[in-house]
């Protein structure tokens, strides 16, 4: 099945509240005939948009190709949270790769961050970003684990943006009977995805890169330069840089075996005028602390922004709204029958230890995918620092690539089933609150 075109048309942004509040660029020609680049870029989202930009601010020819349109996929798509840290906790990581090296990835979040707003203020990207995305905990047990992780991150790493909420003030911030506590960072953030998208790709062609639509990459012959071939042109590059994510297919078997796709769907309520008090009382993005996370927000223009549902298998389902509406009911059991005016969803991709996965695929081609829901900072890092590497600085690139990648169980064969069954056993834990 190939997921760039088994639940989209062709070239055609989902009907998503992001799509209906955001101006895309003009449309961007085809790739057509041979063309000679220093780099090409497969993918069109933060990632190949990020080092485009990079690239071509430094001076390099660089040629992109999305298959579809840009932003189209997870990138403009997601919930829009700009989150600390990595995907997974400080102290995992110190348990997984050691003191020193967790201390590199978490500078590296925070510079993910940093470059997310420096970009956005230094473009002119008006993409309502505002600070502020507190953790939901489910019970006493949760809320009390994120309190120690607060203070963990607060002596051991100087963050000194979180604060702890017990039930109380948790209620104050989110009214919600589903939630007992937790924690508010103010150094994380949220935006409009795809507005985000736009700006990077308007910013890159400012820069000199030629940014090529429906351009549907079918292989890719590796050498000295390398050839990127689509349907209708041929790319010969020094360097190729696969930014495919959940949209990969079958391009590279060695990153298809470690990032596996996955779905995750959004509604947008109708706007919900001083029902909006009963949701969040402060202009904050809010994440739960399920294995089938929940999370929300709410719109410029009052409606609630939430995602959550769970999907077995690559297709969506036929009622993307009653599925959403499922879990946004048990948080907020008085929004079960409000009118859902968009709903949507997307392909992202994940690892199997939940890290992102960059690696160096052969001399000249560089990875970075599997950000696991934790891309909007991270995916745009992860331009910026393949675009350094290609330049000979790969400090950054290195640190992230020494992370453990294993490869699915059963490689991209089996995964999926296996998914499934993994999948549902942390869905029943979700349901049963152990």
């Amino acid at each position: 099945m190939d997921l760039l075109y088994s639940n989209d048309r062709r070239g055609v942004y989902p009907p998503s509240w992001y799509a209906a509040t955001a101006t895309p660029p003009a449309p961007f020609a085809q790739l057509s005939g041979e063309t000679r680049a220093d780099v090409c870029i497969v993918g069109g989202g933060y990632t190949g948009l990020s080092a485009a930009l990079h690239l071509a601010e430094a001076g390099l020819r660089v040629v992109l190709l999305e298959a579809h349109r840009v932003g189209f996929g997870a990138s403009g798509r997601n919930g829009g949270q700009l989150g600390s840290g990595q995907r997974v906790g400080q102290d995992s990581l110190e348990a997984l790769i050691g003191r020193d090296e967790a201390g590199k990835l978490w500078t590296l979040a925070e510079e993910a961050k940093t470059l997310v707003r420096d970009l956005i203020a230094r473009h002119g990207i008006d993409c309502d970003l505002r600070p502020g995305v507190a953790t939901a905990c489910l019970n006493k047990s949760e809320m009390r684990e994120t309190h120690e992780y607060a203070e963990l991150l607060a002596s051991r790493y100087g963050y000194d943006q979180i604060e702890t909420l017990d039930a109380e003030w948790m209620q104050a911030l989110c009214p919600s009977p589903a939630y007992h506590g937790g924690m508010l960072d103010m150094g994380a953030g949220h935006l409009h995805p795809l507005r985000y998208a736009f700006g990077l790709a308007r910013a890159a062609t400012a820069a000199g890169a030629m940014i090529c639509e429906n351009s549907h990459v079918r292989a890719i012959e590796e050498g000295r330069p390398a050839v990127v071939v689509t349907e209708g042109g041929r790319v010969t590059a020094d360097h190729v840089i696969l930014a495919c994510n959940g949209y990969l297919g079958r391009l590279n078997g060695r990153v298809a075996a470690r990032v596996m796709p996955i779905n995750n769907f959004i509604v947008a309520t109708e706007p919900l005028g001083a029902e909006t008090a009963r949701v969040l009382t402060r202009d904050v993005a809010v994440a739960d602390t399920k294995f089938v996370v929940n999370y929300f927000r709410l719109s410029g223009d009052g409606r609630l922004l939430f995602g959550g549902g769970e999907s077995y298998g690559y297709r969506f389902p036929s009622d993307i709204a009653a599925k959403v509406r499922k879990p946004m009911a048990e948080i907020f059991p008085h929004l079960r029958d409000v009118r859902i005016d968009y709903a949507w969803g997307g392909t992202l991709g994940i690892t199997m230890k939940r890290m992102p996965y960059l690696a160096r695929l052969g001399a000249n081609i560089l990875t970075a995918s599997g950000y696991s829901g934790h891309g909007v900072g991270t995916a745009t890092h992860a331009g910026q620092l393949m675009a350094q590497a290609i330049r000979g600085q790969a400090e950054g690139f290195d640190t992230l690539a020494r992370v453990p990648a294993p490869a699915f169980p059963g490689g991209a064969a089996l995964r999926s089933p296996l998914l499934v069954l993994a999948m549902t056993w942390f869905s029943l834990r979700d349901r049963l609150g152990v």
